[in-house]
């Protein structure tokens, strides 16, 4: 029996962000993750995917391996696989129902900010680790490269990514909303990964303009200020900088840096001061906003806003569900040609043996042209018998049919069965 999709999922849409947070992977832990499941599990094809929205492990497998995953995040994490947070995982055992819960993750439809394009790298970036571990094999290529396909035709066939309704967006139209009493307000960005980049690069498109950078690695502060017009500073001054801003926006994991309470009360400006923190784990505490004039946003304050862009998007919808449903159609089709061609090839090896045969025993006082003559017609002949069956197999997998025909190969041949189903 061929092996089953199947995704572990946790996402924003039930579950609050002190679970997601209690879940959420980096880059170390998701290649930590990836070890472990090919250790400890029988999963095949496997791909871990933690975002500030969502952790989800995909795997093949014939058989449900959601506790071992569970238990294996657990132990990575440190929290009690018994524990509440377990009760928000959702298994999506059906094999159909887990490609296109990829498909529609990848292109930004399951999105808390419908097609935010930050999603896509975010799926590549898991790719390259599952491959980097050895956990992606032709299934799972195939799969993302066809996602990746569907993805161009989305971006240049329809208005789903048009505009920038981006998650980084939402973050600039929330700090232009915020400042709108105050002259010239000074945004500080922390953190200059994936997030934190496409924050500080959406600020281009606002008034606002008086920006800071500041990132552990200082040359990476300095390249993304020289794209946006912003100023780099040292990490050593992160505090200094924090004392000044009007806004605060934190992109770095909260293990990494946070941004307590004590801290801000160490603040000697007291001006109205807005925290975003974009991270996850966070790294700004929310007993700040208990401080006079002191003011935390996270990730689930930044919602939907209704513009022109997210209205297109929201129109193009349709049109993405008919791409994603056209790719993944043709996948199916490619999955059950590639199920079927070890039954193919064994039909195959099977008349080759019975050729090999039967020219062993009638060429023996042939001579070497006359030989080379049987031997040339003979496998002429093996590959029109075979061309026909294949033909028609390829057209029955196409029918959904696919598996009867292999049941009357199997038996007119006589072929092992295992190689059938």
């Amino acid at each position: 029996m061929q092996n089953q999709f199947k995704v572990l999922t946790l996402t924003f849409k039930n579950a609050p962000i002190q679970v997601r947070e209690a879940v959420a992977l980096n880059e170390i832990a998701c290649r930590n993750l990836l070890d472990k499941v090919k250790e400890f599990t029988g999963a095949t094809d496997v791909l871990v995917l933690s975002t500030c929205n969502r952790t989800e492990v995909y795997y093949a497998a014939d058989c449900s391996f959601e506790q071992e995953l569970i238990k294996l995040i657990s132990i990575e994490k440190g929290f009690s696989a018994t524990s509440a947070v377990v009760t928000y995982f959702r298994h999506i055992d059906d094999h159909d129902a887990a490609v296109r819960h990829l498909f529609n993750v990848a292109l930004g439809l399951e999105s808390q900010v419908v097609g935010d394009v930050q999603i896509l790298n975010q799926v590549k970036n898991a790719y390259q680790w599952a491959a980097d571990a050895g956990t992606a094999g032709p299934f799972l290529h195939r799969l993302l490269h066809t996602i990746f396909s569907a993805n161009k035709l989305v971006v240049n066939e329809t208005a789903f990514r048009t505009g920038a309704a981006s998650v980084s967006y939402a973050t600039v139209e929330l700090v232009e909303e915020l400042t709108q009493t105050i002259g010239n307000p000074r945004v500080l960005i922390i953190g200059v990964g994936d997030m934190g980049r496409e924050v500080c690069l959406n600020f281009q498109k606002s008034e606002i303009n008086n920006l800071v950078v500041v990132n552990r690695t200082h040359h990476k502060a300095q390249e993304l200020a020289q794209k946006s017009g912003a100023r780099a500073v040292y990490w050593e001054n992160v505090w200094e900088e924090i004392e000044k801003a009007d806004v605060v926006i934190s992109a770095v994991p909260g293990d990494c840096f946070f941004i307590s309470r004590e801290k801000g009360e160490q603040l000697t400006t007291h001006k109205k001061r807005y925290f975003i923190d974009m991270s996850m784990p966070r790294s700004v505490d929310s007993s700040l906003e208990t401080l006079a004039n002191t003011y935390v946003y996270n990730i689930d304050n930044i919602r939907n806003r209704t513009n022109e862009a997210l209205e297109k998007r929201l129109a193009a919808i349709p049109y993405v569900h008919q791409i994603i449903e056209e790719a993944a159609t043709e996948f199916d089709s490619w999955t059950r040609e590639m199920a079927m061609s070890p039954a193919l090839q064994q039909f195959k090896n099977t008349l080759e043996q019975i050729r090999q045969q039967e020219i062993a025993r009638y060429t023996k006082k042939l001579g070497a042209a006359e030989k080379d003559m049987v031997e040339a017609i003979t496998r002429n002949i093996l590959n029109k018998i075979v061309k026909m069956p294949a033909l028609e197999l390829k057209a029955a997998c196409q029918r959904g049919e696919a598996e009867a025909l292999l049941g009357s190969l199997a038996t007119l041949f006589d072929l092992e069965k295992e190689v059938m189903v």
